[in-house]
């Protein structure tokens, strides 16, 4: 089947976070929205046709986590990933997002030290200021253009005491896909000063070949029984509002605190257009994802010839993994963050998520998304060019 993702969905109106929040994000109505990760494109056919034959029966009363659904979670991370996972191992979020801030509560105290790996998806931040956790940074290095762990930054941080680690696998928005033995290396330190890992891996399916996702809890006993690991169909088939991801637990034990928390916040029950959704999209999405990836890449490709061409201020880190590219801005000379948002807002009407908001490291960057038809990529880089065009006549 051809998928047609040149396709321009119209999403102004629907209540979109993407495009019908702008205003109240950024204080604009008519930029091109790049910025947070969910993309333009309809999901795949065999979801959709899913949700309509629920949406037929007419009846949306509570629901449960059928065994299907719980084998269709199971049997995907072991075909496409090579994880076997146990359906009793895997519990109920509405979101990666909410599950990372109930298992902080589940699993710490306030007052404990968490590591993350600036820069880094910015909700994590959030979610440990709002719970009294202090954030331990291990920034990862930019090398030869490429962004590395510091493993002995790392074992210093977590010498000091850490009692967690958030681990971005895939990395957002840096777009490194960990190798195994890079995810071993880190794993070994956790486990012997006693830390646990909760491994957000919801883009793990939005990998480029040659590269290979590894599921951290996949490489053996310890690794797996000294994890948590979220996942969820929300980032690959573009279901992030159907609220439905899931938290694979295997210690019994760290399960147990998991769903005690989960319950005391009342928000066991599942969603029934995302258990639907979710089951359609893990048994028959597989095709739809692998052309999903070859347009992705199509669109890297044109960024990267395009600002090579049009903009060498800039220098583009092609993701690995992802639909996010991260891009360095610190070419154009505007030292000032707010300012360079300004500048991209203002004079080129597109909005992206600054760098500066994913922490030490991300100053003069920006993350855009290119998960959209191409036409709407091609207007949002010639609306940058004009605007660095005009910038590089006024200063010359």
């Amino acid at each position: 089947m051809r998928y047609d993702f040149d396709e321009a969905v119209q999403r102004k109106g629907t209540a979109s976070s993407k495009w019908d929040g702008l205003k109240d994000r950024y204080g604009v109505e008519d930029a091109i929205p790049m910025w947070v990760a969910d993309m333009d494109f309809k999901s795949p056919p065999e979801v959709v046709e899913a949700l309509k034959r629920r949406a037929e029966h007419g009846v949306f009363g509570y629901t449960v986590r059928p065994a299907s659904y719980l084998a269709a979670i199971a049997d995907w991370q072991r075909t496409r990933h090579g994880w076997r996972v146990e359906p009793e191992w895997i519990c109920h979020a509405p979101g990666v997002v909410p599950a990372i801030g109930f298992l902080i509560d589940a699993l710490t105290e306030p007052g404990d030290r968490v590591v993350v790996q600036p820069p880094v998806y910015y909700p994590f931040y959030r979610l440990l200021q709002q719970r009294d956790r202090q954030i331990v940074h291990n920034p990862l290095r930019l090398r030869d253009g490429r962004y590395e762990m510091d493993y002995d930054d790392l074992e210093r941080r977590l010498r000091d005491g850490a009692r967690m680690l958030i681990l971005c696998s895939p990395h957002n928005p840096v777009g490194r896909v960990w190798t195994e033995p890079e995810l071993r290396r880190l794993g070994e330190l956790c486990q012997h000063y006693g830390v646990l890992v909760v491994a957000d891996e919801i883009h793990g399916d939005l990998v480029y070949a040659p590269h290979v996702h590894t599921p951290y809890a996949s490489l053996g006993e310890a690794f797996k029984l000294h994890s948590v690991t979220c996942v969820a169909p929300s980032k690959t088939f573009n279901l992030a509002g159907l609220h439905t991801a899931s938290v694979i637990i295997p210690d019994p034990e760290v399960r147990r605190r998991y769903l005690d928390a989960i319950g005391r916040a009342a928000v066991g029950s599942a969603n029934v257009f995302g258990i639907a959704a979710t089951e359609a999209a893990y048994r028959e999405g597989g095709p739809w994802l692998d052309a999903l990836l070859a347009y992705l890449e199509g669109n890297l490709d044109l960024l990267q010839s395009f600002v090579a061409e049009r903009m060498p201020e800039l220098v583009v880190h092609r993701p690995e993994g992802t639909y996010l590219a991260w891009v360095d801005c610190r070419g154009l000379g505007i030292a000032d963050p707010q300012a360079l948002q300004a500048f991209w807002l203002t004079e080129a009407r597109v909005a992206f998520d600054q760098g500066y908001i994913f922490g030490p490291g991300g100053e003069g960057f920006v993350r855009i998304n290119v998960g959209c038809p191409r036409a709407q990529l091609v207007e949002c880089l010639e609306r940058m060019a004009s605007a660095v065009e005009r910038r590089r006549a006024g200063r010359g």
